[in-house]
């Protein structure tokens, strides 16, 4: 059957076929032409085995994964939907026959390849299964259970809300839709940048899947057929953020070796035997690494062994607080397992992607993602017709109030999963918006953390103050800067008296400053620089000492548990607070000011809040980056870590507007290019129209494309 390659003028590829399944492949093989390096670097993390070409810094993401049997969890889920969903099945090996196929050209374009020594190897039917388990694992953000009862453990139970906050981990976005009665046209509009770790190549692929049964432009995850989060069928679009719903649990484990392997005590209190093996990561330049790998009846263990965790992990609590559940003594050394729906349920929800390739009404999305897992995310559709849904979608099991906030005791009753909770649904409002933003709104029920509503309320703000809006005029609403958590902190500042005159000074610039965070201004620089010096001194203080050393859990959990930027992204709770454990918040303040005062920046925000992608193996002479405008509680979501750095590694990972009266009429943008290979002429020209918040069209005339490649597929 033949398929068609064709680019656009950005070098974006749609693609034609005569079938479902001969696109899948042709998807297969675009991609590995284009993204070769960034689909062998996935395909390697889903198996643990990255630091084999990687060397040692990709070691701890390896264990985890082993440990976490992501690769075998991967193969069972793809197992099951041959039984389930022949047909979704059959289109997922077609996918990887396309990679398969083009994976050596795409290699031979890729000089990463001849710099890692990497030669490039063979795709199996379930490693698009994996690149989607491995890349979703940490949206939950369970590690946050970890902190949070590393926090309970010293602080008290109050010390949650305090330090309440999209963890540094979690993945975020933003999402809007117009109804037809708030646009010139008449008919919705969606639109929304998902905000992830900045990569390079990038996480998001702009792509066009064309056959009989359907014609859908959208954003691919690289490795993955069709288009799962951002699409735009003609006749329905849709879009999706994080829930930052809790569907992931973290027990502590009694193990115990015998003559034949491992045991682990159950809430019966019954000793079970626990699957056990040895695995070996090599490590390239450095000797192979041998783990155990255990799992008992919750979940694999990520972290301990039968001789318990590290030294000092699990202490005894201060006198008056149990250990855990808080009550009795402390627990003897223990490990820890993590329960995940699909390694319960064998199912990544991955029969929701052709249902959702051939949609045409808003209830097609709706019935298709009835059927979705992982991650679990707030959905925005609308039609030509005028329908439109908002819920959620993905699997949050019933389990107790505990489990969702800390970690658990895996040898006591009441901590077991009892199904599966129904998924909330929510309108828009009525005047015709609907936003979201990972605040709480429609999945409130299903989680514990949320991100602050600042951005929401911004969102909501902007929107409100026009009545008729076009798909052109939405970028102004994508680079909005203004900071509205900066409030607690300018009002201790501005109660502060009996400054010197160089402190004044600068507190009389803060307070006139009109809290954007603009590339070039002045003002947002120094209220950067004060906010790092508040940061530091608070997280400084002898009430956090117990904090300032984080456990000695695996490496690719510690960022969760680091204090600073646990702190600078909880400041405004913790700045309004009434009572902050005896801390002088308003000495904090003035020492801080003072300190910024006597070596002020000279420069504006973006000198050094710098875009820091991350690149799986760094460019042999380094370039620098761009500077951006934004913050991490801006719509212009640019994350910077408070105390720690300017820098932002996390950002708008792609931006669209879906325009439901003319698909011709709908932008989109990510921050690179198309195409994954250094050098290439697409591969960062998309970049100037990323830093000014502009959008590329999207093109749907195929007499306006060149034509790329025809191949004749025998499938």
């Amino acid at each position: 059957m033949t398929s068609e390659i064709h680019r656009d003028a950005w070098g974006i590829p749609h693609l034609r076929a005569a079938d479902a399944r001969a696109l899948a492949r042709a998807q297969g093989r675009v991609t590995a032409l284009d993204r070769a390096w960034q689909l062998e670097v996935e395909r390697h993390r889903a198996r643990g085995a990255s630091a084999s070409f990687l060397g040692a810094a990709a070691l701890p993401w390896d264990v985890f994964a082993r440990r976490a049997r992501l690769d075998d969890t991967a193969r069972r889920c793809f197992g099951a939907l041959e039984s389930r969903d022949p047909e979704t099945a059959d289109w997922v090996r077609a996918y990887v026959d396309g990679v398969n196929e083009g994976l050596a050209d795409g290699a031979r374009r890729a000089p990463e390849f001849a710099r890692s020594g990497l030669a490039p190897g063979r795709w199996e039917p379930w490693t698009p299964l994996g690149v989607w388990l491995a890349t979703h694992i940490l949206f939950a953000g369970f590690p946050a259970k970890l902190w949070r009862e590393e926090a309970i453990r010293h602080l008290g139970p109050e010390s949650v809300g305090l330090f309440a906050t999209d963890g540094p981990g979690t993945a975020g976005s933003n999402g809007w839709l117009l109804s037809g009665d708030r646009t010139g046209t008449g008919r919705p509009v969606l639109a929304g940048d998902p905000h992830r770790f900045i990569e390079e190549p990038g996480v998001y692929q702009q792509i066009r899947l064309a056959c009989p049964e359907f014609d859908v432009v959208g954003l691919a995850v690289p490795g993955v057929p069709g288009i799962a989060h951002f699409g735009h069928t003609g006749s329905v679009a849709w879009a999706i953020t994080n829930a930052m719903a809790d569907y992931q649990d973290v027990y502590r484990e009694r193990l115990r070796r015998t003559g034949a392997g491992v045991e682990a005590l159950g809430p019966d209190g019954v000793w079970r035997r626990a699957l056990r093996h040895t695995e070996t990561v090599d490590v390239a330049g450095e000797a192979p690494v041998e783990i155990e790998v255990i799992e008992t009846g919750r979940g694999p263990v990520i972290a301990g062994g039968p001789e318990g965790l590290e030294a000092g992990v699990m202490a005894a609590p201060p006198p008056g607080r149990g250990a855990g559940d808080g009550t009795g003594p402390a627990e003897p050394p223990v490990a820890l397992a993590l329960r995940y729906p699909p390694r319960v349920t064998e199912d990544l929800g991955f029969g929701c992607l052709l249902p959702l390739l051939r949609a045409r009404r808003a209830g097609d999305v709706d019935r298709a993602l009835d059927g979705w897992a992982e991650p679990v995310n707030v959905v925005l559709a609308a039609d030509t017709e005028g329908g439109l849904l908002h819920r959620v979608a993905g699997r949050v099991p019933v389990r107790a109030a505990d489990n969702r906030l800390r970690v658990v005791p895996a040898w006591r009753p009441g901590h077991e999963w009892r199904g599966w909770h129904e998924t909330p649904y929510a309108r828009p409002d009525d005047d015709g918006i609907a936003v979201m933003a990972n605040q709480r709104g429609p999945a409130a029920p299903l989680g514990v953390e949320f991100a602050p509503p600042h951005r929401a309320d911004r969102i909501r703000a902007l929107l409100r103050e026009r009545t008729t809006w076009s798909a052109a005029d939405l970028h102004t609403v994508h680079t909005d800067t203004f900071l509205a958590s900066a409030g607690p902190l300018l009002d201790r500042v501005a109660a502060l008296d009996g400054l010197g005159p160089e402190t004044a000074r600068l507190r009389d610039r803060l307070l006139a400053w009109d809290r954007r965070m603009d590339a070039g201004s002045t003002g947002a620089a120094a209220y950067a620089a004060v906010r790092t010096a508040v940061v530091r001194r608070l997280a400084a203080h002898p009430a956090f000492t117990a904090l300032t050393e984080p456990p000695a859990y695996p490496e690719v959990l510690l960022p969760w548990l680091a204090l600073v930027p646990r702190v600078g992204h909880a400041l405004e709770h913790l700045l309004a607070a009434e009572e902050l454990y005896g801390v002088d918040r308003d000495a904090v303040v003035r020492d801080a000011l003072t300190e910024t005062a006597a070596a002020e920046p000279a420069g504006v925000w973006s000198d050094t809040h710098r875009l820091a992608p991350w690149r799986a193996l760094p460019a042999g002479e380094p370039h620098p980056e761009p500077g951006l405008a934004g913050d991490h509680d801006c719509v212009l979501c640019t994350s910077a870590v408070p105390g720690l750095t300017d820098l932002a590694a996390r950002g708008p990972a792609a931006r669209y507007v879906w325009d439901l009266a003319r698909r011709e009429d709908s932008r989109w943008v990510v921050p690179f290019g198309a195409d994954g290979v250094p050098g290439a002429p697409h591969h960062r020209d998309q970049l100037p129209l990323w830093l000014e918040g502009e959008l590329a069209p999207v093109v749907t005339d195929w007499a306006l494309l060149t034509p790329e490649e025809t191949q004749e597929n025998d499938v």
